[in-house]
Formats: C-alpha cells, structure tokens, sequence
C-alpha cells in the first residue's frame, strides 16, 4: 500500500496555512488513514519537491499526494470531506 504525504510547514506567518495544515492532519488522524508529513521549512529542496511534483511553482503547504500521484491542496481536500469521496481523493479506494 502507498503511502499519504503531506507537504507542510512548521514555519509560517500565515494563521490561514496554520489552520488548513491542521485541519486536514486532524481529519487524517480522525479517520485513522496513514500519512507522511514532510516539513519543507528545514530544506528548500523540499519545498522545490512539493512544488515540481504538484506541477504548481507557486504551491504552498499544505499538498497532499499518494505515493508520486498528486491528489490536491487544502481546497479540494475538504471539498472531498464535505462530499464524501475523501478514499478517492486521497486515491485510496
């Protein structure tokens, strides 16, 4: 089975990146699914990662992938809890 990760930061001036990076670990840690979390503030090179592999040179924290597959960002990691389709999101169904 792949594993979840999650691209966060433990370094922000942001209450908004803050709240949205806890609310998805704590809806992960609700429904008991595994992840990763990667904290690009110790190397840059992680940040570069995140941003290559969403495809987005602009993305901020948090994303979200399943193995090397993209699933998304804050935005539609919750739009998947609010319709309940967060396994197929997450590409784990």
């Amino acid at each position: 089975m792949t594993c979840l990760t999650v691209y966060s930061t433990s370094v922000t001036g942001s209450r908004e990146i803050k709240s949205q990076q806890s609310e998805v670990t704590r809806i992960l840690d609700g429904k008991n699914i595994k992840y990763n979390l990667v904290d690009i503030s110790q190397d840059n090179a992680l940040r570069e990662e995140m941003r290559a592999k969403s495809g987005n040179p602009k993305a901020i924290p948090p994303q979200i992938f399943n193995g090397d597959r993209y699933c998304g960002d804050y935005e539609l990691f919750v739009e998947a809890v609010e319709q309940n389709t967060l396994h197929e999101f997450l590409k784990l169904a």
